[in-house]
Order: C-alpha cells, then sequence, then structure tokens
C-alpha cells in the first residue's frame, strides 16, 4: 500500500512517470471501520473520481475502497484538491453509517482484488483489532481561539512592570535615548503578547486534559492539508488566532469540552470557533507499513 505524494515537478517528473506502476486489479483505500457482517454492509456513496464504494469485510472488520487501475496523481492542484476532499467525505461518511473509522491517507492502494484485501485485513488482525477497540467512540475534535479585539498596548503596560518602566524613562529622555528605549519597549511588547498567547494556550489545555483522551497545539496558522481546513486559517479577517488545538474524546465528553470552551469565550474579546466531531484524522496510526504492504509509486 502506498500514501506517497511527491510535489517535486521538473526534472524529477520523467523520472516518477517511470517509477509508477501500472495496477491491474487494485483497490483504493479509504478507512478501516467495525461491521456486521450478517448485514451486508454497503455505503451509498460515490469515492473519488466518482468511483463506486464498496465495503470488503472479513471477521468484522471492514474496509472501505473502490476497485482502481491506476494512483491519482496531476499537476493539477485544483483536481489533487477535488481528490481530496471526496476522501474525506468517503471517511465522513463512513463514520456516520459504521462508527469512528479509522481512515488512510490520500491515495493509499492495494494492488490486489477483494481477496486481496480480506487477506491484509486477516494477516494484520491482531493491529487492526487494537486500533479499532481503542479508537471506538472517540472523536476528534478542532478549536480555535480568536480574539476579535486585541489586547491594548495600555492594558499590557498596567499588567508588565518592566514595560511601565521602559514608558516611563522614554517620556524623559533625549532622541537618542529615547529611540534605543522604545526599540526595547518593542521587543518587550511583542514578548508579553507572546506569553499571554501561550498562557492563554497552556490553561486551554490543562482544562480540556480533564476531559479528553488527548489534547494537542496546532500551528496557530492553518496548512494546506484536508485535516487542518477542518478548523480554517490562522489568521482571519476578523481577529488574530491566539492557539488552535486538536482533541481525541470520547463522543460522552463533547458537553464537558463545550463547556469548557464556553467559558473561554466568555471573556471580552475571544471569539472560540469548535467544530467536530470528526474522524480521528490526527491520531489515527498510519497503517499499511508490514512486508504485505506495496507502494504504488515505486513497486517494480
Amino acid at each position: 500500500m502506498s500514501s506517497d505524494r511527491s510535489d517535486e515537478h521538473g526534472a524529477n517528473d520523467h523520472a516518477e512517470a517511470d517509477a509508477v506502476p501500472s495496477i491491474d486489479d487494485g483497490r483504493y483505500l479509504y478507512c478501516l471501520v467495525r461491521v456486521d457482517e450478517s448485514d451486508e454492509p454497503t455505503l451509498e456513496t460515490t469515492g473519488v473520481d466518482g468511483e463506486p464504494v464498496s465495503v470488503v469485510t472479513e471477521d468484522g472488520i471492514g474496509a472501505v475502497v473502490h476497485a482502481c487501475e491506476e494512483i491519482y496523481d496531476s499537476d493539477d492542484l485544483a483536481q489533487i484538491r477535488r481528490w481530496l476532499v471526496r476522501h474525506q467525505t468517503v471517511v465522513d461518511e463512513a463514520g456516520e453509517a459504521f462508527g469512528t473509522p479509522v481512515p488512510f491517507q490520500f491515495d493509499t492502494i492495494l494492488q490486489s482484488d477483494d481477496e486481496g484485501v480480506r487477506e491484509w485485513i486477516r494477516s494484520e488482525s491482531d493491529t487492526l483489532e487494537q486500533v479499532l477497540s481503542g479508537l471506538a467512540d472517540h472523536w476528534e475534535y478542532r478549536i480555535e481561539v480568536v480574539e476579535t479585539e486585541p489586547i491594548s498596548d495600555e492594558a499590557l503596560i498596567d499588567h508588565d512592570e518592566r514595560l511601565r518602566e521602559l514608558d516611563e524613562q522614554m517620556s524623559g529622555s533625549e532622541d537618542g535615548t529615547a529611540f534605543l528605549l522604545e526599540k526595547q519597549f518593542d521587543q518587550r511588547l511583542t514578548e508579553v503578547r507572546a506569553n499571554r498567547r501561550e498562557s492563554i494556550t497552556a490553561d486551554l489545555q490543562t482544562r480540556l486534559d480533564e476531559h479528553a483522551r488527548e489534547v494537542h497545539a496546532l500551528e496557530r496558522k492553518a496548512g494546506a492539508s484536508i485535516s487542518d481546513d477542518i478548523a480554517g486559517a490562522g489568521e482571519t479577517d476578523d481577529g488574530e488566532t491566539l492557539c488552535r488545538l486538536t482533541v481525541l474524546a470520547h463522543e460522552t465528553d463533547e458537553s464537558s469540552i463545550g463547556s469548557v470552551l464556553d467559558d473561554v469565550a466568555a471573556h471580552d474579546g475571544l471569539e472560540v470557533r469548535f467544530t467536530g466531531p470528526w474522524p480521528p484524522y490526527t491520531f489515527a496510526p498510519e497503517l499499511g507499513g508490514g512486508e504485505d504492504a506495496t507502494n504504488a509509486r515505486s513497486q517494480p
């Protein structure tokens, strides 16, 4: 199986094309789910490029797949994004139908038919059972704290002794000295704002830890990945993002997490954006690295 993608172009394009194998009868993998085989589970949706999706089952584990004969690669970024969004949509719909899914990365392909998928599930059954059981009824939630009304310099000066000292010194200094003091003041002001962001983040993480299994801090500005798109951009038109967090929690703890966030949102000038539940994109382990795995790009 493979989830590798390359963004390199130019001289590497021909070499990469030569390394991409043909796939006679492969299966594109979206996610794994827990199923009741007696019900012959199905998923009424279409996958990447409109392909029909099926659920291949073995011993209570279902792999959501579609049949494919090639990997999904393009120089058209808009096309790649459409594929990525469709991949995520299928995983989301599988979660609604069967419970918490374990997602595969985009472009993960097993170079085999349905029976090959069943054989892989059997060979990895111990690991897959552990992963599915561990994530059962757990979902990912994304949190973004945005400062819609930035705290004023005056308020920060009132709460920081060093800023007050520098402010007083500047008012009674000659131009040359005042210039140097102003640089120190601006540097200290930047530090105080950063410390405030870190304090808000740390306090929120500590409170969320009481209700979540895992809490991870993300970059304040979202990247280009689909999972980061869940939370939106880090810099918004109506404020500055103070922190972004991703949380893995049991579905019964969603209301408790919401209560913590309500307390944060009660502070003047702060807005909390809370999305989910989502499949555990951030917390699911990467699957398909064993001897039975094949790389759709480099397998000879």
